[in-house]
């Protein structure tokens, strides 16, 4: 492929996350959506995304930025996932890709449709709120008459929080169709990674990479629930409400904090930020399912609609896929034309070969004839 560059940082900014029988990928502003259509072909959708706030400071600024993102992330994927659905609705299933399409740019377009994914959303959230944040707090509440010191009654309310956790994960994880969903996320990871550690984005080459990925949003959520252990543990407010009060107010914070330290786990090497990223990775055995090589081909086209990563590889790694691959074709082409010259001479050889005469042929009978006759005497 000729010479390597030195190897820089793999980061290469694109991610996603799996959709009905899809995946969708986001470069920047720039996301696409593809999905396996129940007739086998893949439909792409492309579309800019610039964020309910849109460019402004605010959103880019480090430990608020992560507030602004995580409810991005909700919103495109609450969006990305309505689009998916449309080719398996069972009350119109013959409706055309196209006409599908647009009818659904039209109502994303609408105040209604905006209300509508806004409530969502919302509700989304205030119930990730009351089952992750309130409702340990209260488990933990019922143990007060036992646990006096305020820090261990903090850490058994981080425990049983990790558990719900861990068993809303691990439930939804054994539900038949959510199965497929995660062999999607699989091959979203798979793709990230086959970039990201310079390979030619193949599907054999897919194949081969790992499923999990550090800047994967079940290694956010787990960081999320570990970094509300250790801030909770700090706050010293008698009054119960206060006190819950106080932890509700540190949700943003919370997940300023993580998004940062997911951030960075995805970009260092580091020996400490590898071993805090661990128990993410190992979470996402759970979350993710090995894909087969139509799941794998959908993730490709995700990717090669808003991201390209032959340049990528270039720039980063030295690799210039296109005059690799054009060097393979020319040597390919080579090949063939010296087998198509060698079965010519060959064929020209042949034809070429004197033919005996008849009076010649009719000798060499008769002197034939004449030896065996001898040895016969």
């Amino acid at each position: 492929m000729g010479k390597k560059k030195k190897k820089k940082k793999c980061y290469c900014g694109i991610g996603g996350q799996a959709v009905l029988e899809g995946v969708m990928m986001k470069n920047s502003d720039r996301y696409a959506v593809a999905v396996r259509k129940p007739d086998g072909t893949i439909e792409v959708m492309t579309e800019d995304y610039t964020g309910i706030w849109g460019e402004k400071k605010v959103s880019k600024i480090p430990f608020i930025r992560g507030v602004f993102n995580f409810v991005d992330s909700l919103v495109l994927g609450m969006k990305t996932l309505t689009w998916s659905a449309q080719f398996y609705e069972e009350e119109d299933p013959k409706k055309e890709a196209g006409e599908n399409e647009e009818q659904l740019r039209k109502a994303a377009g609408g105040a209604s449709e905006k209300l509508v994914m806004g409530a969502t959303v919302a509700f989304s959230i205030v119930m990730a709120v009351a089952i992750f944040i309130m409702l340990p707090y209260f488990l933990s509440m019922l143990f007060s008459s036992y646990i006096r010191n305020a820090s261990l009654l903090a850490i058994l309310e981080g425990v049983l929080r990790i558990l719900i956790f861990l068993g809303y994960v691990a439930a939804i994880s054994a539900m038949k169709d959510i199965r497929r969903v995660y062999m999607y996320h699989g091959a979203e990871h798979k793709c990230i990674n086959c970039i990201e550690r310079g390979r030619e984005l193949t599907v054999k080459n897919v194949r081969k990479s790992s499923r999990q990925h550090r800047r994967c949003g079940t290694s956010f959520l787990l960081f999320v629930m570990v970094v509300s252990v250790i801030l909770f543990m700090f706050i010293r407010v008698g009054n119960p409400v206060l006190r819950l009060l106080l932890r509700l107010a540190l949700v943003p914070v919370i997940a300023g904090i993580s998004y940062e330290i997911i951030r960075l786990a995805g970009k260092s090497e580091n020996l400490f930020v590898r071993i805090i990223s661990a128990p993410g990775m190992w979470l996402q055995k759970l979350t993710t399912r090995e894909p087969d090589d139509s799941m794998i081909e959908v993730a490709i086209a995700s990717v090669e609609a808003v991201f390209d990563w032959k340049a990528y590889l270039k720039d980063t790694f030295g690799y210039d896929i296109d005059a690799w691959e054009r060097k393979e074709r020319e040597e390919e082409a080579r090949e063939a034309a010296e087998a198509a010259a060698e079965q010519q001479e060959a064929e020209t050889v042949t034809t070429q070969e004197p033919a005996a005469e008849p009076g010649q042929e009719a000798a060499e009978s008769e002197e034939t004839a004449a030896d065996e006759g001898g040895e016969n005497a």
